[in-house]
């Protein structure tokens, strides 16, 4: 991989991440395409990091207030009693808790099933399928549950319900923002409010993805180094990885138009439903079935195989 390739892959990034679309699974059908291999998770979590930054920019004083709140009433600020100290009398303190909870599901999936996610779920047909499923999940929900829940709504057990959401973006081609406003549009919260939470909950998850997967690039470029033997595990693991270069690159350009990307998909919502999100699922999800049809793109990355 280049950098210009890399850099396109990172606005690819940039302009799906966000979008209840899947940036994984775009980032697996365009690496499969422009350079004819899957460019790997450990380059998908990490330049999903620049978008997340992007992220942290735009809803900093929302962070900041949360973390305050929350910091805050832990070591006694709202009360010295168990539930002061949870929230009782803070909504800030309250939405700590509720991201901390809906992250767990996807925490502990992704430590227990790292090496299913890595190989077997990004088999493209799961991709296609999932694109289709949640495209059609999306559309429904959207146009047949009210908007009456707001952030402030929520509860334990809807965190629980948005982590669980999120969760299933572990499969390429669910979308982390899609199945987290998939499943808050079902439990009947706002448009902008199930985005403002799909938002705020990815942060943790894919920090931890990204840092988890910058230190595995590290070892095994490091290993196979050592290794010296191109058929080693290490190395097999380092081939899917394209270098500290372009991968940087690509991630300051999720960055950047990332930003820009949020302010604008904030303003759609706010005005407009999901429809035409889903059929772009749904239509991208038949042209990318045609395409294995066909034989152009592979179901499973050849790489990734070799190092099964």
């Amino acid at each position: 991989m280049n950098f210009f390739q890399a850099i396109f892959l990172g606005l690819v990034q940039a302009l799906t991440e966000y979008l209840p679309v899947s940036s994984s699974a775009h980032i697996r059908i365009v690496g499969d395409l422009m350079i004819g291999s899957d460019p790997g998770a450990a380059f998908t979590a990490i330049i999903q990091i620049g978008t997340e930054l992007a992220v942290l920019l735009y809803f900093r004083r929302d962070i900041i207030r949360i973390l305050g709140a929350w910091f805050g009433s832990l070591f006694g600020k709202e009360g010295k009693d168990l539930k002061s100290r949870l929230g009782a009398h803070n909504p800030d303190t309250q939405m700590g808790w509720y991201i901390i909870i809906g992250t767990m599901p996807i925490l502990i999936a992704g430590v227990l099933l790292k090496n299913v996610i890595e190989t077997t779920l990004r088999n493209l047909w799961i991709t296609v399928t999932v694109l289709a499923l949640f495209g059609v999940l999306l559309w429904i929900f959207d146009a047949k549950k009210p908007q009456i829940k707001t952030m402030n709504r929520m509860t334990a057990k809807d965190a629980i319900i948005f982590g669980i959401g999120q969760m299933l973006a572990l499969i390429p081609g669910v979308s982390r923002s899609g199945g987290t406003i998939t499943f808050g549009r079902a439990m009947g919260y706002t448009r902008e409010a199930a985005v403002r939470v799909a938002f705020l909950m990815a942060i943790p998850a894919v920090f931890g993805a990204g840092i988890l997967e910058s230190v595995s690039a590290v070892k095994d470029v490091s290993a196979c180094a050592v290794a010296n033997d191109p058929a080693s595990e290490a190395c097999l693991g380092a081939g899917m990885f394209p270098g500290w270069g372009p991968t940087i690159a690509a991630t300051l350009v999720s960055f950047f138009v990332g930003y820009i990307v949020i302010i604008g998909f904030l303003k759609f919502v706010s005005t407009f439903s999901y429809k035409a999100f889903a059929i772009y699922r749904i239509g991208l999800a038949v042209v990318v079935a045609i395409l294995l049809l066909t034989g152009v793109l592979p179901a499973i990355d050849p790489s990734a195989v070799a190092g099964a």
